[in-house]
């Protein structure tokens, strides 16, 4: 994880010392030369002439022993320049102080200002804490009789950030009544309101499936999953008895409108998400969020169809960009009267109300109607999320 958070930054060191282009390291080469840097520019814990001994090795492990020398030479380098505090191969800018991408950076100082851009990308290089969603006050008692200690939520009155303790091993966590779960997404989860009848038309992992279920006992829940094998995982997830798991594309779903809530959490770039997810920066191009926005629009318009007369659907994403948000709304809603937008706040107040929303300042995660939290600014993930209702 360390290596996919600051892999930029290690690039930049491997190659100031190998003296060629990066494409012509062979990836095996590539990837021991990256642990040992991490090991020896990011961890105390490791002596630098064990980290310089073991990349050379997997170097050789991996058959490449003609590489051998030029890994040796390169650690070597980079173990003299941490220790005399020197790094002539550091690039200035924020996207290279914190190793994100150059175009990813500017989008969001862009749209968020300097400012939280540089917050977003210092919360992403962070270890993030580990959080759980509760049922009831009570499992927090017989967590700390397991040994796991917890401290509140900082958002949510579900919620319990681990201090320490192996939660995985706590009968409450193989029974599935318990759930590891960021606080932003057990936040979306809640602002669906109640409902008899929910429709949750991209249901896998199960997260929000699994916080649905258990906030409303009586409620008929249907999730839905493309992948056999990713409904198999969201009912582990989601094994209450409330729930009714479907293997179904959610752009063509075997429902009439016959649902008061429905859920839409879309598939995303998942540009909030990057502080537990690192590899997607590297992978993630700006022309794979336009075509997630026309899957969006898809799933929204097929969702809006399973909407009840006076029933809510609330569309929500785990990215940081606006065309698979504000955007993606815009086009599918379009010149359609048939729905309204309900202001987020109202239902952020009704949660504060009602003492599950502990968050103060109830400006901070509002964006115009919308739900918006920023990583950095709030204590969890970037979530997007706006809620409609269904009028004609």
């Amino acid at each position: 994880m360390g290596v996919l958070r600051w892999r930029s930054r290690l690039d930049e060191a491997i190659a100031y010392f190998s003296f060629s282009p990066m494409r012509k390291l062979d990836l095996e080469v590539l990837t021991a030369l990256r642990i040992g840097a991490y090991q020896v520019l990011f961890l105390t814990r490791i002596p630098p002439h064990a980290a310089v001994n073991e990349a050379v090795e997997l170097v050789k492990l991996a058959k490449k022993t003609s590489a051998a020398g030029l890994a040796n030479a390169v650690m070597r380098k980079i173990q003299a320049a941490q220790r005399s505090g020197k790094h002539p191969w550091k690039q200035a800018g924020l996207a290279a102080e914190y190793a994100h991408p150059s175009w990813l950076v500017e989008r969001w100082r862009t749209e968020y200002g300097d400012e939280t851009a540089a917050l977003i990308c210092n919360f992403d290089q962070a270890i993030p804490t580990t959080t759980l969603r509760l049922g009831k006050p009570e499992e927090k008692e017989q967590l700390a009789n397991e040994g796991i200690d917890v401290q509140p939520g900082r958002l949510l009155a579900t919620a319990a950030k681990i201090v320490s303790g192996d939660v995985t091993h706590s009968e409450l966590f193989r029974s599935a009544q318990i759930a590891i779960q960021d606080e932003g997404s057990q936040l979306v989860a809640a602002l669906l309101g109640k409902g008899k009848r929910i429709l949750d038309c991209c249901a896998a992992p199960g997260g929000k499936t699994g916080a649905l279920a258990t906030r409303l006992p009586e409620a008929e829940i249907f999730a839905a999953e493309l992948h056999p094998h990713r409904a198999r995982l969201l009912r582990r997830m989601a094994p209450q008895a409330n729930v009714q798991v479907i293997t179904a594309d959610a752009a063509a779903l075997p429902f009439r409108a016959e649902f008061d809530r429905v859920l839409a959490d879309v598939p995303c770039s998942g540009t909030g998400t990057l502080a537990r997810n690192p590899e997607i920066k590297w992978r993630l191009r700006p022309e794979d969020i336009r075509d997630l926005q026309s899957r969006q629009i898809a799933i929204l318009r097929a969702a809006m169809s399973h909407v009840i007369l006076g029933g809510r659907l609330l569309y929500s994403t785990c990215s940081l960009e606006s065309e698979e948000n504000e955007g993606v709304l815009e086009a599918a809603l379009g010149a359609s009267g048939a729905f309204q937008m309900v202001p987020l706040r109202e239902e952020l107040v009704r949660l504060q109300s009602s003492g599950e929303l502990l968050w103060k300042d109830l400006d901070s995660l509002v964006r115009g109607d919308f739900l918006r939290t920023v990583p950095g600014i709030h204590p969890c993930d970037g979530f997007f999320a706006a809620i409609m209702e269904r009028i004609t």
